[in-house]
C-alpha cells in the first residue's frame, strides 16, 4: 500500500462522477477503488479519458445504489452509471476460480483445448481480483476512503520504469484471452513502454489465437488501436509483434509484395493524418480508417481484374466488395461503415471526368466530402496527379457560373466517350418528360440524390 503522501495522484484531476460514484458506494458500505488504466495515467501526468471503479458490490447491488444504473455483458458482468454523455464503468472483483460445485452460466467458463476463458462471472475479493488483471501497470488501485494506492503486482515500479509486463505465466494468461496480444501491441503504442521481455517471448508463436477471437470483439479492439490518437506507432507494434498477418491479413499481404509502393504510402500518410485528428479532436470514422487500411489490396486486386478485361469502375466495385468481404470475416466491420467505404472509393474514378457539367455534380453527391478527403490523400501518395486535387479543390471555392466556364475549359480534352467523331464535344440528348409522372426534369446540374 502506498499512502497518500508518496504518490502524486490527486482528487481533482479525477472525474467529478467518477467521485461521486466512489463516495456513494463507500458511503453504502462497499469497498470502493479506482482501478486501471486511470490510475496508471494519473502516476504518469496523464488525464484518463475514463475512469473504471472496482468494489466489492455485487452488480445488482450496484444497481440499487444507483438509479442511473445499467447492468451490461454476459461474458464479464458490468455495471454502467450514466451522467449525461459520460459512463462510469463499475465492475464486482473477481475471483481466480469457480468453486467446484458452481457449474451454472453465470460462472467461469473456459474452453478446454485453447485455455480461453468464455465467460467469468466469479466473484471475489481484492486481494483475488488483482490476479485476473492483465499487466502490472492496469493492476493498481486508488482507495477513496484513505486515498492510498494498492499495489500488489509492483505496478508503480513497472510504470516509473515504462515497461510493459504481463501478470502470471505469459502463455497461459495469452491463451485465456487472445485480445491481451492486441493490448499488448496498443498499450505499447499508446504508453511508449518496453515489453518485458517473457511478455514479448511468446507473442509471434501464439498470434494465430486471435483466429479464435469473435469478429466483432476484434473490431472494437481494432478501433482502439487506430482511433485512438496513436494508429502509427499501433501498426508499427502489429508488424513488429507479427499480429498484422491475423488483424488484417489482406494489409499484410499487400506491404509484403510491396513495402514502398504508392498504397504503402497512402497508408502512412493516412494513419499519421488519423492521429493528426484525434489530437486536433477533430472527428474520425470506421469508414475512413478501413478505406485506408484496405485501399492497397483493392487497388491491387481491381488492376488485376483491369488487366483480365474488366471495365475500370466494374473492377474496382467487384475488387472492394471481395476485400471488404474477406476482411469482415476476421474482423466484423458494420454495414454502416461498409456501405459508405464502398461508396466513397466507387466514387475515386469520378474525379478524373471533369469534363461537363456532369461532373459537378459530384460535388453534391453525399459522399462527395469523404470521396474529396480521400482524393486529396490519393494525391500527396502520388497515386493520381496532384494537379486533379488542385482543380477540386479550387472548384468548391467558385461560384456556379464560374464553376461552369471551368468545365468548358477542358471539353475539348474530354473523355472519348463525350466527343464526336470529328473531336466536337457531343450534345447531351434531352429526355422525353413522361406524362403524367411527378419525375425530374432533364438538366444536367441538379444535385445527386442519396445512393440507393
Amino acid at each position: 500500500m502506498i499512502a497518500r503522501a508518496d504518490h502524486s495522484i490527486s482528487r481533482a484531476q479525477i472525474s467529478p462522477n467518477a467521485l461521486k460514484v466512489l463516495y456513494r458506494l463507500k458511503d453504502a458500505g462497499f469497498q470502493a477503488f479506482l482501478v486501471g488504466g486511470s490510475v496508471r495515467d494519473l502516476l504518469l501526468g496523464v488525464q484518463p479519458k475514463d475512469f473504471d471503479i472496482a468494489t466489492n458490490a455485487l452488480p445488482e447491488e450496484i444497481r440499487r445504489v444507483f438509479r442511473n444504473c445499467r447492468l451490461i455483458g454476459r461474458r464479464f458482468r458490468l455495471a454502467h452509471v450514466h451522467f449525461g454523455d459520460e459512463i462510469i464503468e463499475v465492475a464486482t472483483f473477481r475471483a481466480a476460480a469457480a468453486p467446484p460445485e458452481v457449474d451454472d452460466e453465470d460462472h467461469r467458463e473456459v474452453d478446454d483445448a485453447s485455455g480461453r476463458i468464455l465467460r467469468d462471472n466469479v466473484y471475489g475479493t481484492i486481494d483475488e481480483d488483482v490476479w485476473r488483471r492483465d499487466f502490472t501497470a492496469n493492476s493498481l488501485y486508488y482507495n477513496i476512503a484513505d486515498f492510498s494506492v494498492w499495489d500488489y503486482a509492483d505496478g508503480v515500479e513497472d510504470v516509473r520504469a515504462r515497461v510493459l509486463r504481463l501478470i502470471g505465466d505469459p502463455e497461459q494468461r495469452y491463451r485465456e484471452d487472445p485480445v491481451r496480444l492486441l493490448r499488448a501491441a496498443r498499450f505499447a503504442a499508446k504508453l511508449g513502454f518496453t515489453l518485458h521481455a517473457a511478455t514479448r517471448a511468446p507473442m509471434s508463436a501464439l498470434a494465430p489465437l486471435l483466429a479464435g477471437v469473435p469478429a466483432a470483439r476484434l473490431f472494437d479492439e481494432t478501433l482502439k488501436l487506430f482511433l485512438s490518437g496513436h494508429a502509427v506507432a499501433s501498426f508499427e507494434s502489429l508488424r513488429e509483434f507479427e499480429l498484422l498477418p491475423q488483424l488484417l491479413p489482406a494489409v499484410a499481404a499487400e506491404l509484403a509484395q510491396a513495402p514502398d509502393g504508392p498504397a504503402a504510402r497512402l497508408l502512412a500518410l493516412g494513419l499519421a493524418s488519423t492521429d493528426q485528428r484525434v489530437r486536433a479532436d477533430r472527428a474520425v470514422t470506421p469508414t475512413f480508417l478501413f478505406a485506408v487500411l484496405l485501399y492497397g489490396p483493392i487497388l491491387r486486386l481491381a488492376a488485376e481484374k483491369v488487366a483480365a478485361g474488366q471495365p475500370e469502375p466494374q473492377a474496382l466495385l467487384e475488387a472492394t466488395d471481395a476485400v471488404l468481404l474477406a476482411q469482415v470475416r476476421r474482423v466484423a466491420v458494420p454495414k454502416r461503415f461498409t456501405l459508405p467505404l464502398r461508396e466513397l472509393l466507387v466514387l475515386q474514378p469520378r474525379f478524373e471526368r471533369r469534363d461537363g457539367r456532369r461532373a459537378l455534380s459530384l460535388l453534391h453527391h453525399p459522399r462527395f466530402r469523404a470521396a474529396y478527403d480521400f482524393l486529396l490523400l490519393r494525391a500527396e501518395a502520388g497515386l493520381v496527379p496532384a494537379e486533379l486535387a488542385s482543380w477540386w479543390t479550387e472548384i468548391q471555392t467558385l461560384s456556379a457560373d464560374e464553376r461552369l466556364e471551368r468545365v468548358a475549359q477542358l471539353a475539348p480534352a474530354a473523355s472519348a466517350g463525350g466527343e464526336s467523331a470529328d473531336g466536337e464535344p457531343r450534345r447531351r440528348r434531352r429526355r422525353r418528360r413522361r406524362r403524367g409522372g411527378g419525375g425530374g426534369g432533364g438538366g444536367d446540374g441538379g444535385a445527386a440524390g442519396p445512393a440507393a
